[in-house]
Order: C-alpha cells, then structure tokens, then sequence
C-alpha cells in the first residue's frame, strides 16, 4: 500500500511538473506576418505584399518536449503594404479573404499544432506539426528561436498545397510559396 501511495503521489508530482512547463501565449504582444512574393512577366509593375495578424489563441510547452500550438482568426488578417495606395490596399484585403483566396467567411481559423521538435543549437529549434489553412491540414517545418524572451520563426508553404489558386492578372500574381513568420512572447 505504501509503494502504491508512493507511486501515485511521484506521479502527480510529475504530472504537475510537466503542466507546469505549458504557457499561455501573450496574445496582446505576439503576431503572424505572412510574406506574398509577386511573379510573371510583368511582376515588375506588381507589388510583393505584407499581410498581419495577432496570434488569438494558443499555448506552448517549454519542457523537455517542446510543444506550441497557435491559432489565427483569418478575418483579423489585414494587409499592411505601406508604400500602396490605400484603395490598392483595401482591394488586396478584399480578395485575400473573399471566397477566391482564403474563403474566411468559411475557413475562419489558421491553426498550427507542432507534432515533434529538435533541437537546432543554442535557443533554436526545428518543429515539425501541422498547419491547417484554408480548410485543409499539411505537415509544416517551421525553425524557431528564442532571444529575449521571445520565439520567432519562420516557415515557405505554397498556397496550392492548401487548395489556394494564387490571385492575381496577366502576366502578374501573387508567388504561390509564401513566407509565414510568428514572432510569440510567453504570458507571465
């Protein structure tokens, strides 16, 4: 009875141990960046685009086995080009959430769940997990450091692997790889 006892408290112990390692991402001060490159015969006349939103929701677990997850409201996502036209703006921001791009009325939410990590040297690492974008779910790598209490990283997805025909007109559009950076600071 006595080792049962035992047993039972070690691992609450190390269940509390464990849960004590899982934080609360600081919603007010971490972000999502999405980065639109341009191509074509005529990308010269286009422009590349900047697209933010802040992260809505999500946790992260600093322990022994690294893991984040992120959620995104994809209607909170707002193009920031700031050498564009504002009316050029607010077109972009119409076609990126309309039915064309991300569909947001009916994929409102962008959400990353690591599924493994590794180490990458000093206050880095490689997460492996799964981005679900557009309705759909497909394996991401993203790489991660941390650097004054904050993780930020990087990851190239294409557009198409998330059934995402990248928009634009003759001889100009949008690149369909697309560079998507987060940049998380921890709640206390």
């Amino acid at each position: 009875m006595k080792r049962t006892m035992l047993l039972v408290a070690a691992s609450w112990a190390c269940g509390l141990g464990v849960s004590a390692q899982q934080r609360t991402i600081d919603t007010q001060k971490s972000t999502l960046t999405i980065h639109v490159g341009k191509t074509g015969v005529f990308s010269g006349l286009g422009h590349e685009h900047e697209v933010r939103a802040p992260i809505h929701s999500g946790t992260a677990d600093t322990g022994s086995h690294p893991a984040v997850e992120v959620h995104v409201n994809a209607r909170e996502l707002h193009v920031i080009d700031k050498d564009e036209p504002e009316k050029d703006r607010d077109e972009v921001q119409k076609t990126m959430l309309g039915p064309e791009v991300l569909d947001s009325e009916h994929h409102q939410e962008i959400v990353f769940k690591s599924t493994g990590a590794e180490p990458a040297g000093p206050e880095r690492w490689t997460l492996h997990g799964n981005l679900t974008l557009h309705g759909q779910t497909r394996p991401v790598t993203v790489q991660v450091t941390l650097k004054d209490g904050r993780y930020t990283g990087a990851a190239i997805v294409k557009q198409t692997d998330f059934g995402i025909k990248p928009p634009g007109k003759a001889g100009v559009k949008a690149k369909d790889e697309v560079k998507i950076e987060f940049d998380v600071q921890l709640a206390p």
